[in-house]
């Protein structure tokens, strides 16, 4: 959230952050948020539950609707998104992964990644389908695995391609100069 935020405003992303949005009220980046200046609010969800739908999905989307917003960005956002936020704003909503979907969807990936041997690993900004994961693909970034990473070093260089990555996936998605066919998105 904060490298979109900063992507905004030194122009590497023509757009600006309306709204961040949590559903847990002692989030770091509610806190992070407000401090750069942006509004920043918990939407708690009427019980914990991995899926985002009915009443609660609604009200995502009217708050997101409210503020005005164009493109809904997820970031650390444990919930697979369904109807009717998707419904709301369909083809607009991005999520970030640290590993090259479709390897490794959801937790602990830089675990599997190691555990797998893989040589290389790496992170993936996808639209929001109602899977685990699943959306089409925007933009990827490849890290190389080192002899002797641990999940968290592999983590850290993941995460510093993550901050360029959604920025430039997101620009993608609001200049409109992309058309999706079938699971595969195509720059225009």
């Amino acid at each position: 959230m904060v490298a979109l935020v900063e992507a905004c405003r030194d122009g590497r992303l023509d757009a600006e952050v309306a709204l961040v949005l949590s559903d847990t009220p002692d989030a770091a980046g509610l806190a992070k948020a407000r401090a750069l200046g942006v509004t920043a609010r918990a939407l708690v969800p009427a019980k914990y539950r991995t899926k985002l739908d009915g009443d609660d999905a609604r009200a995502y989307a009217e708050a997101f609707r409210e503020a005005g917003v164009d493109l809904i960005c997820l970031a650390g956002f444990m919930r697979v998104v369904k109807a009717p936020l998707l419904d709301a704003f369909p083809g607009r909503i991005l999520n970030i992964h640290p590993s090259l979907l479709p390897s490794f969807p959801g937790l602990e990936v830089q675990r599997q990644a190691l555990e797998h041997g893989v040589k290389f690993s790496g992170c993936t900004v996808h639209f929001v389908d109602s899977s685990l994961d699943g959306g089409a693909i925007i933009a990827q970034r490849v890290v190389p695995v080192l002899d002797d990473d641990t999940p968290e070093t592999l983590s850290e260089r993941i995460l510093v391609e993550e901050h360029q990555l959604y920025a430039e996936a997101a620009g993608i998605v609001l200049s409109g100069k992309y058309r999706v066919e079938g699971r595969r998105v195509i720059r225009a």
